[in-house]
């Protein structure tokens, strides 16, 4: 099964974070993804800000809907979603369904 066709699942406080090779056997799951300073990251471009902030709010409902919220940066025609699951203190499988989820909104 896809990472896109997966369901986040609630992670428990003290719950432990991925292993580097499991995280790393999961980004390669995902196009143009990195994992920088302890976060699946990824920017978006976009020809102006009405598709960057459309995109976005598709975005923030693929959020609401698995209950996992990204950091993001938006700019006019960029927008950069950051990952990270707070109670494991690190990256979960979560991080990786969402990026899944987003990544096939943007194709």
């Amino acid at each position: 099964m896809s990472l896109a066709d997966r369901q986040c699942k609630h992670i428990p406080e003290g719950t432990p974070p991925l292993s580097d090779s499991a995280a790393r056997e999961l980004l390669a799951q995902l196009s143009g993804w990195s994992i920088d300073g302890g976060k699946l990251t990824k920017t978006f471009s976009f020809a102006n800000h009405y598709e960057t902030t459309a995109f976005l709010n598709a975005v923030v409902w693929i959020s609401h809907k698995q209950d996992h919220h990204p950091e993001v940066s938006l700019g006019y025609n960029k927008v950069t979603i950051k990952y990270d699951t707070h109670t494991v203190k690190g990256l979960s499988e979560n991080d990786f369904i969402c990026a899944g989820r987003v990544e096939r909104l943007f194709a």
